[in-house]
């Protein structure tokens, strides 16, 4: 209480002697942080050929890949499938529709590129199911893809996402016999929301995550593997140093993780154009209770324990990190060096040219190899 109070008492003065515009500029960065957001648009469509079947997109880092991609539109259709990169210049991209347009649909021009892909659980030709899963935040929606393990994986989506960005895992763990639960949390547009409707980057989310492995241990599962993208795998990690059931999580697999949110916020100010020291302002606002409610969070939150490279000797089972050098939104930084400092726990196999949670888009054959190889060498099976 000493030290709330100490920091408290450093925080505000100095928020104060910034001067009113700049304390401002402060709490609105904190609250981009915090608050979700609808998809922005990333990308825009300068022509639709309904004849071959084709879209020009403008040119990015992103639209330039090869592989599976959806995208995110409006006016007739509301997610179209994406296929090969037929031609490109140094300005647009042309590439094959997966999803039938037919000809005097409306297509607006803005849309977000996504690594998604499916976008519904019928999509996958699976068995499947919708659950809801009681937790402190109320009943959140999940649904269940069964399997024939008593290992369950519980899958765990991102920030700013729903989660039909894990859907592209299902088929790769059920083809090695693993149940799939695909969780919702607090504030993701389909769990409950909290008083602030804020996310808490991992400190709140965790409970939730922590009821799906209570609902799996119930409905059969003896051990659960945690799967979690993006700000997911900051859940997941929550989970795994925080749960009652923490004996019973045997595994953990992280695609494109935050391991580290300071190093991830300083990396995304400085892509926005920010300078220092606004992004470490805006984290020390969100750390002390009285300027992290001005900022829209529910509750400080401490970027000490979200540090699980700081907290590496915490850990004590298997985790594989699946992370493109080139991620582009989430530095794979934290996540080299959670594997150098458990190289006996972290497996992390290289991986480079695909973007933010969009290995499996870019290399579906190497992404999944590394699954099923992962899960062979911890000895997981169907069996097990």
């Amino acid at each position: 209480m000493k030290s709330l109070r100490h920091a408290v008492a450093l925080l505000v003065p100095a928020l104060l002697a910034l001067g009113t515009a700049l304390a401002l500029l402060v709490f609105s960065v904190a609250r981009r942080v915090v608050i979700p957001r609808k998809r922005p648009a990333d990308v825009e469509i300068l022509a639709v050929d309904t004849g071959a079947q084709t879209i020009e997109l403008t040119r990015t880092r992103d639209t330039e890949l090869p592989g599976r991609y959806g995208l995110f539109t409006s006016g007739t259709y509301g997610y179209v499938k994406l296929g090969a990169v037929l031609s490109a210049d140094a300005t647009t991209v042309r590439r094959k529709l997966l999803t039938q347009i037919e000809p005097g649909a409306r297509v607006d021009r803005s849309a977000g590129f996504s690594g998604w892909y499916y976008s519904t659980p019928s999509e996958l030709h699976l068995p499947w199911q919708n659950v809801l899963i009681g937790s402190s935040a109320g009943p959140c929606p999940a649904w269940l893809f069964p399997g024939e393990s008593s290992t369950w994986v519980v899958q765990v989506h991102g920030r700013g996402v729903t989660r039909a960005e894990c859907l592209r895992a299902v088929p790769v763990l059920h083809a090695a016999g693993f149940p799939n639960l695909v969780v919702s949390y607090r504030n993701d547009g389909e769990a409950p929301r909290s008083r602030s409707g804020s996310y808490a980057l991992g400190a709140a989310e965790w409970r939730d995550v922590d009821a799906a492995v209570s609902y799996a241990l119930r409905h059969g599962a003896e051990r659960v593997i945690l799967m979690g993208w993006s700000m997911g795998g900051a859940v997941a990690l929550q989970t795994a140093l925080n749960s009652g059931n923490r004996d019973r999580i045997a595994g953990l697999i992280l695609e494109s993780p935050v391991i580290d949110w300071r190093s991830v916020l300083r990396f995304q100010a400085r892509a926005a154009g920010m300078r220092a020291p606004l992004p470490d302002l805006a984290m020390s606002a969100l750390s002390v209770p009285l300027t992290a409610r001005l900022s829209g969070a529910e509750n400080a939150i401490s970027f000490d324990s979200l540090d699980i490279v700081a907290r590496a000797d915490e850990l004590k089972v298997p985790i594989l990190i699946l992370h493109s050098d080139d991620d582009g939104f989430v530095p794979a930084d934290a996540s080299h060096a959670l594997q150098q400092a458990r190289p006996d726990l972290v497996t992390m196999p290289a991986f480079s040219g695909a973007r933010h949670t969009k290995i499996w888009n870019y290399d579906q054959t190497g992404w999944s190899d590394a699954i099923t190889g992962w899960l062979a060498a911890q000895g997981f099976s169907a069996s097990a």
